[in-house]
């Protein structure tokens, strides 16, 4: 494990340095390079995951696998939209971030109840829900930079050398609602997985998540319909989706940290 946890560590600092040498020096960065980097810390990063999650006692879902898990995610998406659109230099983000979630998850510990006889449909929800945090989570911080660049464009603000190294304002809102929708789509379905293969909700401490992710999700189907029917977009569109995500936040993440974290509930 010490091993697959150097491999990914020396090649998200590399990627990281990279990206902010390329960004600060005006140079372009080695896309291909970048990403096929990217893919080998992520199978070592996946690698050192793995047997933390799938224990001998049952599934380990404690605060810090998740934010790992979540470091992962995000990564791994970023690759994904980067395939096909002008986005590489938001690794100068994504890079850093999983390095600092597969530390946090490398050294943190926390109590936790194994999850154990989980049914198929029942790890689809969890892995799912992992994967629409993720995404949105992604759609905040790109929300955020879209509120930067439209500031920029109309008062001329100090942050003019680091917009101007951002993807164009059209590429950023193109992906932004990339990112809504793949979020809505994976919340929809762990949601309906949830309701199948989900016997108490209240016996184990997610009737508060659940609510919190429908509120989530009626606000991303409400932009989706917005967008789509009367244009919404711009600084609109950046504020409702980081509505969104912090109603997710605190169901998913808030929650766990105060469980486990404050009241030592193992979830």
């Amino acid at each position: 494990m010490p091993v697959a946890f150097l491999v990914a560590s020396m090649v998200y600092i590399l990627v990281s340095v990279h990206i902010g040498w390329a960004l600060i020096q005006d140079k372009p960065i080695y896309k291909s390079i970048s990403l096929g980097l990217l893919l080998v810390g992520m199978l070592a990063h996946t690698t050192l995951l793995y047997p933390y999650i799938f224990t001998l006692y049952g599934l380990n879902f404690n605060l810090f696998n998740v934010l790992s898990l979540i470091s992962l995610f995000f990564l791994l998406f970023y690759v994904l939209f980067s395939l096909y659109r002008p986005i590489v230099s938001l690794g100068i983000l994504a890079a850093p971030t999983a390095f600092i979630g597969m530390t946090l998850g490398y050294i943190g510990r926390a109590p936790y109840q194994p999850l154990t006889d989980v049914s198929v449909g029942l790890e689809a929800h969890i892995i799912l829900s992992f994967a629409a945090y993720c995404v949105l989570l992604m759609a905040a911080v790109q929300a955020l930079f879209l509120r930067l660049q439209i500031r920029e464009l109309k008062h001329q603000t100090i942050h003019r050398f680091w917009v101007n190294k951002l993807p164009s304002l059209q590429s950023m809102e193109s992906l932004l609602f990339d990112m809504i929708l793949v979020s809505f789509v994976l919340l929809s379905i762990a949601l309906g997985f949830g309701f199948i293969y989900v016997e108490d909700l209240l016996a184990q401490h997610i009737a508060h998540k659940t609510v919190f992710s429908i509120l989530s999700w009626l606000l991303l189907g409400g932009l989706l319909l917005g967008n789509w029917r009367a244009g919404w977009r711009g600084k609109r569109a950046a504020n409702l989706t980081i509505y969104a995500f912090i109603l997710l936040a605190i169901g998913f993440v808030g929650s766990k940290f105060v469980l486990e974290m404050i009241l030592g509930v193992r979830t």
